[in-house]
């Protein structure tokens, strides 16, 4: 049924959103102040059993550097030219919005649109990924996908294509020359391939994981684990970081772990999997949050760095990616040359 997200709940689905981006997707700070900008009242969502499942849809997010996009701020109405092109080669306008990644500050970026279209909760990953082809919609071969993107000083770039990663390098090279970091619409679906080819519920769930962590953030580990219905993999103090070598930006942060314990953090654009004295704990697509020790800072992948001592747990995988064999293979580690990091 349709509810209504609270200024005050903007917080908690903040740091929902944060502990689903798995340590990547971006800080959700930019996405809270943008949104404290556009008005202050509750924002309506519906579920997409309730809306006509013909009814256009479009998914907005940032795409590229989110360093870069925090050290040049976009304006108020990122999305402007990008949502007016896709409806122009579509020949109809687009009613309602939904989240395309499900993790990190593009999550919040449907509520931008509050008054202006239809917010719909779902979104098409369940968690922070890397490549747009590992949209839900590509992943299931929805037909008729558009991609509009920022391609540099007010130029847009538009993609149709049925191959996804087409769309991937595209999209990819539009903002690269547009600055390394840009805005980016996906449309050309419905919210019937929602219900299908999506995950609803996503901002409930993300919701109510902020709350349940703000409710025992400073509880031990063990406790904020269950509180969250997450598994407590290690804590303990970050001793060294070293590449992988094989691939630059893949990463292996080692950690003192509990009673000798040499555990380590593999990580990416995203956190890929988890070992304790080379035994796999957890991997992709569970869904690993590492957080400060102390602060319950949630920690993006670029903030891990020797002498710090976090607390690493795991949430459970979007039960989407493990209902077929082939959407599983788009998130596990082997995804990105990691085979051996595959959960058997």
């Amino acid at each position: 049924m349709a509810w209504r997200l609270r200024p005050e709940d903007v917080t908690a689905l903040a740091l929902g959103c944060a502990l689903l981006g798995s340590g990547g997707g971006g800080t959700t700070t930019m996405l809270e102040l943008m949104l404290a900008g556009v008005d202050s009242g509750p924002r309506p969502l519906v579920d997409v059993d309730e809306l006509d499942p013909s009814t256009p849809c479009f998914g907005a997010a940032f795409v590229g550097s989110t360093i870069l996009l925090g050290e040049r701020m976009p304006g108020l109405a990122p999305f402007g030219r990008l949502v007016a092109a896709a409806e122009r080669w579509l020949g109809t306008r687009i009613p309602a919005v939904c989240s395309i990644e499900g993790g990190g500050l593009n999550s919040l970026v449907p509520f931008l649109f509050s008054g202006e279209r239809t917010i719909v909760d779902a979104d098409c990953t369940g968690r922070a990924v890397p490549e747009l082809d590992q949209m839900s919609l590509f992943v299931d071969r929805v037909p008729g996908l558009v991609f509009t993107c920022e391609s540099g000083a007010g130029g847009v770039a538009l993609v149709e294509t049925d191959r996804a990663v087409d769309a991937e390098r595209i999209v990819r090279s539009a903002i690269i020359q547009a600055g390394g970091s840009g805005a980016a619409v996906l449309a050309g679906f419905t919210v019937g391939d929602l219900r299908e080819h999506a995950m609803p519920g996503h901002q409930r769930r993300a919701l109510a994981l902020g709350r349940a962590f703000l409710a025992a953030r400073f509880t031990s580990p063990a406790e904020l684990a269950a509180t969250l219905g997450a598994r407590l993999l290690t804590e303990g103090r970050i001793d060294r970081i070293s590449p992988h070598h094989a691939d630059p930006h893949v990463q292996s942060v080692e950690i003192a772990g509990p009673g000798g314990a040499v555990d380590r953090v593999v990580t990416r654009s995203e956190s890929l999997a988890v070992l304790s004295d080379g035994a796999l704990l957890a991997s992709a697509p569970a869904i690993i949050v590492v957080l400060d020790a102390a602060s319950r800072e949630i920690l993006q992948v670029t903030d891990l760095v020797p002498g710090r001592r976090v607390v690493v747990l795991s949430l459970p995988a979007p039960d989407w990616w493990l209902e077929r064999p082939d959407r599983l293979r788009r998130v596990l580690p082997s995804t990105y040359g990691l085979a051996e990091l595959d959960a058997a």
